[in-house]
């Protein structure tokens, strides 16, 4: 493999992922920020940007050294409109904004917050997905609103509706960087934990790379995370797909792939954990004895 940092050459989005190429996406910017104290919750609008630009450019940077090969901007919430409603839950408006960005010639990305169930409006997936193409859209996926495993479920069912559709289009995921298989329609936003108390059940690095490989064996190439999503589950992508990139990330330079640096420990049954099959296997627990496994939504 190269060194870590990755090929030097530019290339734009489209054409890289019809290379085959593996696009490693940004993560966690209000949740993240709120945290570190440079965002209110709420309305969670992204004043941070004018207020504490050092600490937007800081987590950036986390996400770039990681092996983020995409710098979103923070404008989540930038808008009127936007406040009113966080776009996008509703197919119809997400092919009103492919059609106005279609005007500009440049490639359009669009992705929904929504699950299996579909969009607010009950269009399932793949008719979403449909939609977003024949309005012009070349890379289509799902962002936020919900965990891991159900994004990549609704994932497969874009692909599945792509293909009865006989459409092609390139596909992107941007996770929630929690565990939500007791979500409803609406997403994390539902569950009594959100937004101040989601912790236990923030994935492990581990589960991130496993996301990470059925993603790619799914056929996304441009893979991502949302609210949750530290750097640190960047670089778990960034290695798990290491070997289909050709290189390594900055910040793996201190970060022994899968435990192995456990392996100098001084206590043996530490150094016994380093291995991938300890990870994989390991059930983690909460470390709350009183707490539900699960939660009812309160929508």
């Amino acid at each position: 493999m190269a060194a870590a940092g990755g090929p030097g050459a530019k290339k734009g989005i489209l054409e890289r992922l019809e290379s085959g190429e593996v696009v490693v996406g940004d993560g966690s910017f209000l949740i993240t920020l709120e945290k570190r104290g440079c965002v209110k919750a709420g309305l969670w609008t992204p004043e941070a940007v004018a207020e504490h630009p050092d600490a937007v450019r800081q987590l950036h940077m986390e996400f770039l050294r990681a092996g983020s090969n995409v710098m979103q901007t923070f404008t989540f919430s930038a808008s009127e409109e936007n406040m009113e409603s966080k776009y996008f839950e509703h197919a119809e408006e997400a092919v009103w904004a492919v059609e106005v960005l279609k005007e500009s010639g440049k490639p359009v990305a669009a992705t929904m917050c929504i699950g299996p169930e579909g969009d607010m409006h009950d269009v399932p997936p793949g008719e979403c997905a449909a939609k977003l193409v024949r309005a012009g859209a070349a890379i289509v996926g799902v962002n936020c609103r919900f965990g891991p495993g159900t994004s990549l479920k609704t994932m497969t069912l874009m692909k599945e509706g792509l293909q009865a559709a006989g459409l092609t289009a390139h596909l992107m995921v941007q996770s929630l960087g929690f565990h939500t298989p007791d979500c409803g329609k609406g997403g994390f936003v539902d569950l009594p934990e959100y937004p101040f108390a989601l912790e236990p059940r923030l994935a492990t690095r581990w589960d991130i790379q496993n996301y990470a490989r059925e993603a790619y064996n799914l056929g996304v190439r441009y893979i991502g995370g949302c609210c949750g999503f530290e750097p640190y589950h960047i670089r778990a992508i960034a290695e798990e797909l290491a070997p289909e990139r050709g290189f390594w990330p900055p910040a793996s330079d201190k970060h022994g792939s899968w435990g192995s640096g456990l392996n100098m420990h001084t206590k043996p049954w530490i150094r016994a954990r380093a291995r991938r099959e300890y990870w994989e296997n390991l059930l983690p627990a909460s470390g709350r004895p009183f707490c539900p496994a699960l939660s009812k939504p309160d929508a």
